[in-house]
């Protein structure tokens, strides 16, 4: 019987290089998102005071025998994922800058801490506009209307919150990368700004945990900000 003849499909194996690298990448991330969540499980408490703040002294309630312990797991989870963010960032910078050539390495080095700065502007955003929101909520409640506020539910509403405006907050870099590749200029983003504001004034409506006005707004108004930014950002990049 012939000996069957092996034959090196190029490409492959880089392939698989790359997607080990991904899945080492990832595994490295999950872990940090792990010992922050062990961190702030350990901090909960102070959590738990912090975030009930807004409430202006209103209890919190659970009903099931298990729900207390479920709300530090949510909490720690939120917290670890929050703590994380430096290492995915890193993690996600690690990935791609061997693909990049000494220039691009230089031009996309100071996105890194500003991606960062970003995340932890949402996130304050989020946190100034927290009372307001609470606020405006609970002003609906009358004698016969009286607030029982479920603690799962108000802690899942404000960790949504730090989340979604820390997240939002990132996507100036996203459109200075399209603008690096050729796909956007400061001009087409300037001409397109009525359209801009429609799809931010939607998408924050949508995106808010809350049924509360304050929040949308608010995030509406910042990720409009951070569009003029980006526009400035990519003219002074040449683009």
């Amino acid at each position: 019987m012939a000996a069957r003849a092996t034959v090196s499909e190029p490409g492959v194996a880089p392939l698989f290089d790359h997607l080990r690298e991904l899945r080492r990448r990832v595994g490295i991330s999950l872990a940090a998102v792990l010992i922050g969540a062990f961190v702030a499980f350990a901090w909960c408490d102070q959590i738990i005071f912090a975030l009930r703040a807004p409430l202006d002294g209103a209890k919190l309630y659970f009903s099931g025998v298990g729900d207390a312990f479920g709300i530090r797991m949510q909490l720690s989870l939120i917290g670890g994922v929050v703590l994380a963010m430096p290492i995915w960032l890193w993690q996600a910078w690690a990935f791609v800058r061997p693909a990049l050539t000494p220039a691009e390495r230089r031009a996309a080095g100071p996105w890194l801490p500003l991606a960062l700065l970003l995340f932890a502007l949402g996130a304050a955003v989020a946190w100034i506009v927290l009372p307001f929101a609470v606020g405006f909520l609970l002003s609906f409640g009358t004698s016969d209307l009286v607030p029982l506020i479920a603690a799962d539910r108000y802690f899942g509403f404000v960790g949504s919150l730090v989340l979604i405006f820390g997240l939002a907050a990132e996507y100036p870099i996203l459109l200075v990368f399209l603008a690096k590749v050729g796909v956007i200029t400061s001009a087409k983003l300037g001409s397109m700004r009525r359209t801009a504001l429609v799809v931010i004034v939607i998408a924050s409506a949508v995106g808010t945990p809350g049924t509360d006005l304050v929040s949308p707004i608010v995030l509406a108004l910042t990720l409009y900000g951070l569009y003029e930014l980006s526009i400035v950002l990519i003219r002074a990049g040449g683009r």
